[in-house]
């Protein structure tokens, strides 16, 4: 697959159909992910209440479901708006925020994907690793692992284990479902600096999945180069995280075809 174009075609389709991207997210960073959303073209909805989340979800073209204020009744309301996705067989994109540094957070991940099949879980590598091992653990929301090859090889086995993708950032991202492997290259350091760009990262991926046709491995590879690449054109513009993310915001809204030609570097391999 031609990535660079496949990207540009789901950026264009993200435009031109607006999918409506339901998140349960949390108070950090609903407003930078809804207007991360938007910028893109999709249109976000953030609705918590277990009242209407099922309701909500029936109209949607993804779920993005982030624990990063976690509260049990959310727990619920995750839960019930993912039964109705899969319902509906739209994409659930899982991001467990800080997994590891509690047991109260890697519980309520467990639980969730337990209850409900996740099509994605995107997370750094100690938060989406601590679901498999009780030995590793995070610092907050930083990860303390870096991507090797035993990592590699672990994810592709957790994706084989857990029946999903598992998208994995870091200095380089991983993306797998277990046989096909994507590298993504692009990024900036300054990203990490910026509350609610991981966050922003869930939900743009849910959008580009939600595009996809059904082939989300590759979309959300494409979700990943095509953010990262967007960091490293907006640090062309600023390298100080408040106006890097007014640039970051506004290279979203504003990338071309042309700029994916020329920058995105995503690799595909099937290492197994």
């Amino acid at each position: 697959m031609n990535m660079k174009s496949y990207t540009s075609q789901l950026v264009e389709k993200i435009k031109t159909t607006s999918p409506l991207i339901h998140n349960i997210t949390n108070f950090v960073v609903m407003n930078s992910s809804a207007n991360i959303l938007l910028a893109i073209g999709a249109s976000p909805v953030m609705a918590h209440c277990i009242g209407e989340v099922e309701e909500m979800t029936s109209l949607a073209n993804a779920l993005v479901l982030n624990i990063g204020t976690l509260q049990d009744d959310w727990v619920e309301s995750m839960i019930c708006a993912a039964k109705a996705a899969n319902a509906k067989g739209i994409p659930v994109i899982l991001d467990p925020v800080g997994s590891g540094a509690t047991s109260l957070r890697t519980q309520a991940v467990k639980k969730i994907m337990s209850s409900a099949q996740i099509s994605v879980l995107r997370g750094n590598a100690s938060e989406i690793f601590s679901l498999a091992s009780a030995d590793v653990r995070t610092r907050g929301v930083d990860s303390s692992l870096s991507v090797t090859a035993e990592i590699i090889d672990a994810a592709q086995k957790l994706a084989t284990d857990m029946d999903c993708i598992i998208a994995m950032s870091g200095a380089e991202d991983i993306i797998t479902d277990g046989k096909q492997i994507y590298k993504v290259a692009n990024g900036q350091p300054i990203m990490t600096k910026v509350t609610g760009i991981g966050c922003g990262l869930s939900a743009v991926t849910g959008a580009f999945c939600a595009v996809s046709d059904g082939n989300l491995l590759a979309a959300t590879a494409a979700a990943f180069g095509f953010y990262g690449l967007c960091g490293d054109l907006a640090i062309k513009i600023s390298d100080k995280p408040g106006s890097f993310f007014v640039a970051f915001i506004d290279t979203l809204y504003d990338v071309q075809t042309g700029d994916i030609q020329a920058g995105l570097r995503v690799e595909e391999s099937s290492e197994v």
